[in-house]
């Protein structure tokens, strides 16, 4: 049995409708784009998946792992979308891509510049088509300067923002983050922005041009780390998770499993000290404040290190619990998948479609008291083609003669 088998079910629905009735283009490929139109579809926007004929989305092809066929990435980011498989290079493609322009509210694509023009896609000439069109550009270094045209991927944009060179051991090699975090932040960014500029257009009737860069969404990612450079002149090294502004911030090993703590403040310092049987310790001078603490946290560290060891993880994290103190497991996904508290917010799921079942991984979010944002399956290719341009206003002759000339699949 599949681990995604043990989960609940759930059928599709209506869903959250906040955003019914804005209707978005998604142009994009690969996790950025397509994630932040995700986004927007779990909110109740009508999402088109336009897609390349003879292939489709990038990342229906980043497999194994997959499920009946399918790669289980692009089923993580695209739930609750139409496809259509459409060839805009050809002049019958490119007509039904200009209807489908005219009639969106927001588009959302991740050419980058010099790509954006070559299709004529870029933000000059769709916002002629539809002068109240919200464009969103997703790229790796934004639609200006001398980096425009560069491509990027999640792993250019986290070494750009310096994330990586934080990651990892002090005396280790950096490390990438375990999750397309650059790809996954860029695309909250461009959902945020994005609800802004529907807000602003329905008042004022005008377009908007959004430009969301992964290199810039990584690095702003890391503002608190910047910030404290700028106003010290230190530059952070890596330290495996262990130079935390907050003195002791860190991992920290049981006598079985090893749990994660944090005393940020003085009370929670004072309670620690209270809840491990060495009440003296909290009220110490030298060790009062924060900044005190930092100056000696080799010490205090070995001092917790050589009283945790002596117990099991789960007498500690229970202690901890009833004292208010902030700890955790460090848990691996297959932990996570099976966390009742996150099943009963209901972030995972499956859903049966036919005879298979597909999971999903749901929002983070509860809207009105409800995580119930699922409306439809991420689509196949093309699935939705027939039934996009029949709303186009083509006839049954029309879609078949489109297909005959190669602009549809």
């Amino acid at each position: 049995m599949l681990p995604f088998e043990k989960l609940p079910q759930r059928q599709c629905g209506e869903g959250i409708q906040w955003l019914r009735g804005v209707r978005v283009v998604d142009l994009t490929t690969s996790i950025a784009g397509p994630f932040a139109a995700m986004l927007l579809a779990d909110m109740g926007a009508d999402v088109i998946k336009v897609e390349r004929t003879g292939g489709g989305d990038d990342a229906r092809h980043w497999l194994p792992p997959e499920l009946d066929g399918e790669s289980l990435w692009f089923l993580s980011v695209n739930r609750n979308k139409k496809s259509i498989a459409l060839d805009f290079t050809t002049e019958p493609g490119r007509e039904v891509l200009e209807k489908l322009i005219a009639k969106a509210d927001v588009v959302v694509l991740n050419n980058v510049l010099r790509t954006q023009k070559k299709l004529r896609i870029d933000y000059d000439t769709l916002s002629k088509i539809n002068p109240k069109l919200i464009y969103v550009s997703i790229t790796g270094f934004g639609l200006t300067g001398e980096r425009a045209d560069w491509t990027c991927y999640d792993l250019i944009a986290e070494g750009y923002s310096g994330i990586m060179d934080l990651t990892g051991e002090a005396d280790g090699e950096p490390q990438k983050i375990g999750a397309p975090a650059a790809d996954m932040i860029a695309a909250s960014d461009a959902a945020i922005a994005t609800l802004g500029a529907i807000f602003d257009t329905a008042r004022t009737g005008k377009g908007h041009k959004v430009d969301v860069s992964l290199v810039g969404s990584m690095t702003r990612f890391l503002a608190p780390r910047i910030m404290s450079y700028l106003g010290s002149g230190e530059v952070p090294r890596r330290s495996g998770g262990r130079d935390s502004v907050i003195a002791i911030y860190q991992a920290f090993d049981t006598a079985d499993l090893p749990l994660t703590l944090g005393l940020g403040n003085d009370s929670i310092w004072k309670r620690f000290w209270h809840t491990v049987g060495q009440p003296e310790l909290g009220e110490k001078k030298d060790t009062a404040t924060n900044a005190k603490r930092r100056q000696a946290r080799a010490a205090i560290v070995s001092r917790i290190q050589d009283i945790l060891i002596e117990k099991p993880r789960e007498y500690w994290l229970t202690r901890f619990r009833d004292a208010g103190i902030p700890a955790g497991p460090i848990n691996r996904l297959d932990e996570v998948v099976a966390d009742h508290h996150l099943m009963e917010r209901g972030l995972f799921y499956s859903v049966r479609d036919g005879s298979a079942a597909v999971p999903q991984v749901g929002s983070a979010y509860h809207l009105d008291g409800s995580a119930e944002t699922l409306r439809s399956l991420p689509p196949r290719l093309g699935e939705h083609t027939r039934e996009i341009l029949a709303e186009l206003g083509y006839s049954a002759d029309d879609i078949d003669g489109l297909r005959d000339e190669g602009a549809i699949e």
